[in-house]
């Protein structure tokens, strides 16, 4: 995959936010309720976020105590007729949404428009391959987690409990990653190019300079 793709970007500490137009985050390796913490504030201070590569979300706590505890959310649903919810997302990029929306106000004009603001996907999608992708160290799971401690991906738990797109999702990020590598290696190309190119013009402003003393 494509080196230096992604930059970082700092929460909300200090009084600065992120303010671009639109932020794409790079999801893998986050904590899932550190990020949505930190990605909810966003959202809410008029922020544009798009989340990219849900199924790689790390949940802290072993697998099987995850998987337990999603389980027993799926029980609960209405006796009478299950379709009127509540309603439980398979999609690691739904089930993130869904932690975010409770960490909103989303049933105000203020948290709806706040959610109108966020979107977020399984893989990265075509229109953001090229795209900057940030991260957030305060969610990172290498710097808020004790090393030796259990942890768990969002997609593993996701197969388990009904999503059947993993695969698909997986062919489709393979081909990216190579399509990424053909565009890092011809961008690499062009740099060279450029820097030969300033270096060779640079010499030649040097020697004229000296002449007249500087």
């Amino acid at each position: 995959e494509r080196p230096r793709s992604r930059s970082v970007v700092f929460p909300q500490s200090g009084g600065c936010t992120m303010f671009e137009k639109v932020v794409v985050i790079d999801c893998k390796n986050h904590l899932l309720g550190r990020l949505a913490s930190i990605v909810a504030k966003e959202l809410l201070n008029g922020q544009r976020v798009v989340c990219v590569r849900c199924e790689d979300i790390n949940i802290s706590g072993s697998f099987y105590r995850n998987k337990l505890k999603f389980l027993d959310k799926l029980r609960k649903r209405t006796n009478t007729n299950p379709a009127h919810g509540p309603y439980h997302f398979r999609a690691p990029s739904r089930i993130f949404h869904r932690v975010i929306r409770g960490m909103i106000p989303h049933k105000t004009h203020r948290g709806k428009c706040a959610m109108e603001r966020l979107k977020a996907f399984d893989g990265i999608p075509e229109q953001y391959e090229k795209s900057k992708r940030m991260v957030v160290p305060d969610a990172f799971r290498v710097t808020r987690l004790k090393p030796g401690r259990r942890y768990c991906v969002l997609g593993r738990i996701s197969l388990e409990i009904g999503w059947k797109h993993k695969e698909a999702v997986e062919r489709l990020e393979a081909k990216r990653k190579e399509r990424s590598a053909v565009y890092w290696e011809e961008k690499k190309a062009q740099l060279g190019k450029a820097k030969a190119a300033k270096a060779a013009v640079a010499d030649q402003f040097d020697a004229k300079l000296a002449k007249f003393g500087y």
